[in-house]
């Protein structure tokens, strides 16, 4: 949610202050804010710049184009104790305003913190949890600590989740840093260290990095970085990660927006993603699969859905007891958790809290964990007994596209190999993988089809308040992302449904107009027709997307507008299928004048509970 960004430079590094706080800040704000701020050390004066709304507003303001420090922090906030404003945006500082902080996290006993410190005279002009912490270190400097210990023992008083990045007027050259649930990385340059919650923001200037683990704390300068953990010194040396990223990948490409860069990155990654799942070994992950008492796939939001239609593959190819959960929802049955279960977490960043915490909890339970991650240096991943990693490439939009359709790519291909390693008799394994090797051409022949047809139903859309979503099986969960996506970023009220639960209940908001998405996937497409029928009799625009060979004459009879997809395997029409209701999401916002990258209220990692 909330991001950081810190440097400490060489006063001789080729690069400057403004520069790197820019293109910081801006790589941020995907995760999503409400205000932002910088701090800047500059012989031996902090300056601080902070603001409601855009990090343009940062960006433009009087003398940040002059700022001339080696040291400096930045962060992006998103709103969580205290309403979104400039005195509760980022960074904080103390009484003497010599120590500034950022915090991503929530620290729980702020309030008794605060009391104590109130009564001390402290004096604070925010309402955040945040600012806690730079009166803390103040106090102990105060009682004769120096600052790195006085940062320490601040610390050590924290409960909750925090990445934190503090600089202080008495440490010029140095940014002080501690990281507890919430993610935090050091980047290694020439003449220059960073300390961020993401890679985005410092990629540009080098690709080698530290993730830090819960616990640990320590400081960099342009030179050095110094970690501890329990007090006691750790060599990084055997950490550093050189990560396969450049600039050029997370700029927009020539796209307006990076959704629809994304959108249109998806032949790519799933071509990426299917070539390294048949290089990682996954004989460790079929074993325990083959051995499981159950199965259980949780995720949030996209990575749900991604999730319930990889537990409706496990069932229906492999006979399977798997079971589907949205992540803040595993509570519920974590009572249930045995020994000898399975719990695959899924997760664009790896970082999700919700997600995080479920696989805490299944392994507490004796359950064996396996992450499904885009970002293989992540928490999850770190924290899983098995990774497997997809290789999407970096998302930046908010909403999620090719990171859907490479989680079902790799759930599926997950089923692939255990029916393989299991000897099924009922599942062409063969034929199966090769579905899925295709699917990235399956999504290059739909992006070159679909873009007229979908912008035609976007000027539809844009007019309306509500639609539905309806699909079967496999196309309920795709019906659903479908729905998502047009919440998301067109702020149009979608819902979606099996088709068969149409009649029960939905079905009485259908009025002359009202817009109703069927998706047929050829796969019990039968039973939809009664479906359309009594949509269609009540007056309901129809839209459906479906093979254009298709034979059933439903389709040509009551469907106002239909998205042809191209002929292809099942398994390459449940990866790929999102992409025109992806599409359908993106051009309505656009009509109504939206930016789809950074939509209201919603942000692209959740790192708080």
């Amino acid at each position: 949610m909330c991001g950081i960004i810190g440097f400490a430079k060489s006063s001789k590094a080729p690069l400057r202050c403004p520069e790197i706080l820019r293109d910081g800040l801006r790589r941020l704000e995907y995760r999503g804010y409400d205000s932002a701020g910088i701090a800047v050390l500059s012989q031996g004066l902090l300056t601080i710049v902070k603001d409601v709304g855009s990090v343009e507003k940062i960006i433009e303001s009087p003398g940040f184009s002059m700022l001339d420090g080696d040291v400096a922090i930045g962060h992006t906030r998103w709103a969580t104790h205290g309403k979104p404003s400039k005195d509760n945006a980022h960074p904080h500082t103390d009484c003497r305003k010599r120590i500034a902080v950022v915090h991503n996290g929530i620290i729980e006993n702020y309030m008794d913190l605060k009391r104590l410190l109130l009564e001390e005279g402290h004096v604070f002009t925010s309402e955040t949890d945040t600012e806690v912490i730079a009166h803390l270190i103040e106090h102990f400097k105060s009682l004769g600590e120096k600052s790195f210990e006085a940062f320490k023992k601040a610390v050590s008083m924290l409960r909750g989740s925090y990445a934190l990045a503090v600089i202080d007027v008495d440490e010029p050259d140095k940014i002080f840093f501690a990281r507890n649930v919430s993610p935090l990385l050091i980047g290694l340059g020439s003449g220059v260290n960073f300390v961020s919650s993401d890679l985005a923001s410092f990629v540009k200037y080098t690709n080698r990095v530290v993730v830090l683990m819960d616990g640990e704390l320590g400081y960099i300068s342009a030179s050095d970085v110094h970690l501890e953990l329990g007090g006691k010194p750790v060599d990084i040396s055997s950490r550093i990660r050189v990560v396969e990223l450049d600039a050029q990948s997370i700029e927009k490409g020539g796209f307006h927006h990076y959704m629809a860069k994304e959108i249109f990155e998806q032949p790519y990654a799933l071509a990426q993603t299917f070539s390294a799942l048949q290089t990682q070994n996954l004989s460790e992950v079929l074993k325990i699969l083959a051995e499981a008492r159950r199965v259980y796939i949780v995720g949030a939001g996209t990575s749900y859905h991604a999730s319930l239609l990889g537990a409706i593959a496990f069932k229906r190819f492999l006979g399977l007891e798997a079971e589907a959960l949205i992540s803040s929802e595993f509570k519920v049955v974590s009572r249930a958790i045995k020994w000898g279960d399975v719990v695959i977490g899924v997760s664009q960043s790896g970082e999700t809290i919700d997600t995080l915490l479920a696989l805490r909890e299944a392994r507490e339970k004796g359950a064996k964990t396996v992450a499904l991650v885009n970002n293989p240096f992540s928490t999850i991943a770190r924290e899983s007994d098995y990774v497997i990693s997809m290789r999407a490439g970096p998302e930046i939009a908010v909403a999620a596209t090719k990171t859907f359709t490479t989680q079902v790519l790799t759930l599926l291909y997950i089923v692939a190999r255990l029916a393989e390693f299991v000897g099924s008799i009922d599942v062409d394994y063969r034929a199966l993988i090769q579905g899925l090797k295709i699917s990235y051409e399956v999504a290059q022949n739909i992006l070159k089809a679909s873009i007229e047809i979908c912008k035609a139903i976007a000027t539809e859309l844009a007019r309306k308040q509500s639609a539905y979503y309806l699909g079967r099986v496999f196309g309920v969960p795709i019906a659903m992302e479908g729905a998502l996506k047009l919440k998301e970023i067109a702020y149009i009220h979608a819902e979606a449904y099996p088709a068969g639960e149409s009649k029960h209940g939905p079905i009485a908001l259908i009025e002359n107009g009202f817009p109703v998405i069927f998706i047929y996937l050829g796969f019990l497409d039968e039973l939809l027709e009664s479906n359309v029928e009594e949509m269609k009799a009540r007056g309901a625009y129809i839209i459906t997307v479906a093979q254009g060979d298709t034979t059933l004459s439903s389709i040509a009879r009551y469907s106002n507008t239909i998205i042809k997809m191209p002929k292809a395997p099942l398994e390459a029409r449940l990866v790929t299928y999102a992409i025109p209701l992806q599409l359908i999401a993106y051009y309505t916002s656009i009509m109504k004048g939206l930016d789809p990258d950074k939509p209201r209220n919603l942000a692209k990692t959740v790192t708080v509970i």
